[in-house]
């Protein structure tokens, strides 16, 4: 075990990467994020998928590719800030905080809704403190506890998939991949779906923390996601066949409905208890993305300094992992934050968008980059942009104005520390 020249201890290998990766990817979005998506693309579900995925696949090439040059922890906060320069990085790292904070504060009170729904702001909390102790006690344990729910959540998934194909109830005819939302409609749907894709940031956020990065994240990114890609289109052609793209829209919890529609009424405490552990998941692999961006920010004092500490004994940033996890716990104890995380996807899409910019960089930088990154580059900056803006108006406005305050702090800070160095 080697470590960084900052003191975290360089100890995932490929395996761990890419398990981090699905923790973070096949979380509890999966669970519910199809009926959003149907009611906006209709039968043009699919389509809706194959387009945030070729999206995704763009954004995971220009990460791993950005990540091998720069193995340090804050992903595409490090990335923007070499390439593009001090505020588009601070910029993706303001939107990653931010937007991330709240889908944390959203994933524990699924879980408290899950477990226990009279009690799911105190379950939230506990769930709250319970993984930021995990991920206190060293980047390993929380590797570890990522490779259990992973493989409960892939058997529940594989269970959903399973029992609605062999149904009486599947029927191919539900799978018609005509647009009925149209051309807006498959983009908002897949502006929606995008976001259950974006956790292979998590791999490229860990940098400090992987075995050999130039070898190690350009493999793990492309094997997570396309795990992914493929568990994702297993699952949202189970349940289309079963429901239907109009019964899908009108289901609370798509899968669940999809498997007593299929005659398994047995199997939904089963989904229900994979839809706890998915979000669990989530949580954790979050917080170890947020934390590890605040620390790279406050390495550049755009967080306050004292969060770039190292824990001497574990090596993780403590300081910054006690920070993210108290604020999360405050917001699960106070407020109900499910409805107001929309401008969440809007900051993801804003994220990638920078880390594609800077990944257009390299082909005029290197001699030795290959031609056709460029053009995934392109494609990847002009999907994010795209997929952003075709997000419902109450995301898009959202998420615009937390970007917004993010600049205006940004000037701020810039003119009091021009002022202090005038005085």
């Amino acid at each position: 075990m080697t470590a960084s020249a900052s003191g975290l201890r360089r100890t995932l290998d490929v395996g761990d990467a890419v398990v981090i990766g699905l923790g973070s990817m096949i979380g509890a979005g999966i669970f519910a994020a199809l009926a959003p998506a149907a009611q906006a693309a209709g039968s043009g579900l699919l389509l809706g998928l194959a387009v945030a995925a070729v999206v995704a696949y763009c954004n995971a090439m220009s990460s791993a590719r950005l990540a091998a040059l720069y193995p340090a922890s804050g992903g595409t906060y490090v990335y923007g800030r070499e390439r593009l320069g001090d505020f588009w990085g601070y910029l993706a790292g303001w939107s990653f905080v931010v937007g991330k904070t709240a889908s944390c504060a959203a994933m524990a009170l699924t879980v408290g809704i899950y477990v226990w729904p009279g009690q799911a702001h105190a379950v939230a909390v506990a769930a709250v403190v319970a993984l930021t102790a995990v991920n206190y006690g060293g980047i390993q344990k929380s590797a570890w506890l990522t490779r259990v729910i992973v493989a409960v959540v892939l058997a529940v998934l594989a269970s959903v998939v399973v029992g609605c194909l062999v149904s009486g109830a599947a029927d191919s005819g539900r799978l018609d991949v005509g647009a009925s939302g149209g051309a807006g409609g498959v983009l908002q749907a897949a502006g929606l779906l995008f976001f259950a894709f974006a956790g292979y940031a998590r791999i490229a956020t860990l940098g400090e923390e992987v075995r050999d990065p130039a070898r190690t994240i350009p493999r793990a990114i492309p094997l997570a996601l396309g795990i992914t890609l493929v568990v994702y289109a297993c699952v949202a052609v189970a349940v289309l066949s079963v429901l239907g793209s109009d019964g899908l829209v009108d289901a609370a919890a798509p899968l669940a409905d999809a498997v007593r529609a299929a005659g398994m009424p047995w199997l939904v405490p089963v989904v229900r208890v994979g839809a706890a552990v998915a979000a669990l998941g989530s949580l954790l692999a979050l917080i170890l993305g947020v934390s590890r961006t605040t620390l790279a920010m406050a390495r550049d004092r755009h967080l306050p300094g004292a969060l770039a500490a190292v824990h001497p004994r574990f090596q993780v940033p403590h300081r910054a992992e006690l920070a993210v996890g108290a604020v999360v716990a405050v917001l699960t104890a106070t407020v109900d934050v499910r409805g107001a995380i929309g401008f969440s996807s809007f900051g993801v899409l804003a994220y990638y968008a920078v880390a594609n910019a800077s990944a257009w960089t390299l082909d005029s930088a290197s001699a030795s980059a290959v031609p056709a990154a460029r053009v995934v580059a392109g494609v990847g900056l002009a999907g994010c942009v795209v997929l952003a803006f075709s997000l419902p108006a109450v995301s898009v406005v959202v998420g615009a104005g937390v970007l917004v305050v993010g600049a205006v702090l940004y000037g701020v800070r810039r003119w009091a520390g021009a002022g202090a160095g005038r005085a």
